[in-house]
């Protein structure tokens, strides 16, 4: 049984880490599309600076976790979207960061 409920758990895990590795990448190409869209149209104007989850009509909070935006400059943000699932029983959510450019993101960044 103990078996049983650790693979249960290694498995809520996995789930919620590939959910909000998708949920930073899928955020990371609005975001690119919202950089290059002319401000008169509702974008950016090819800067970051201005950038909210609002711009791309995305809520903070999902099914998954949290989504929060940090490190605004023109040219970059970083996203960091914090689960549900505690991997090493620390008491800290399994979290991934990655930073967004115009045209690429650094590779996740994923903490258990």
């Amino acid at each position: 049984i103990v078996a049983g409920i650790q693979m249960f758990g290694q498995s809520a895990l996995e789930a919620n880490r590939n959910a909000i590795v998708h949920q930073a990448v899928s955020l990371a190409l609005m975001a690119q599309e919202w950089y290059r869209k002319p401000e008169a149209l509702g974008g950016g104007g090819r800067s970051f600076a201005n950038f909210t989850l609002e711009s791309i009509s995305k809520d903070s909070v999902t099914e998954d976790g949290t989504i929060r935006i940090s490190d605004r400059t023109t040219n970059s943000f970083v996203v960091t979207v914090i689960g549900k699932e505690d991997g090493d029983g620390d008491g800290t959510p399994v979290t991934v960061r990655l930073t967004v450019y115009a045209d690429s993101t650094s590779d996740p960044v994923v903490t258990d």
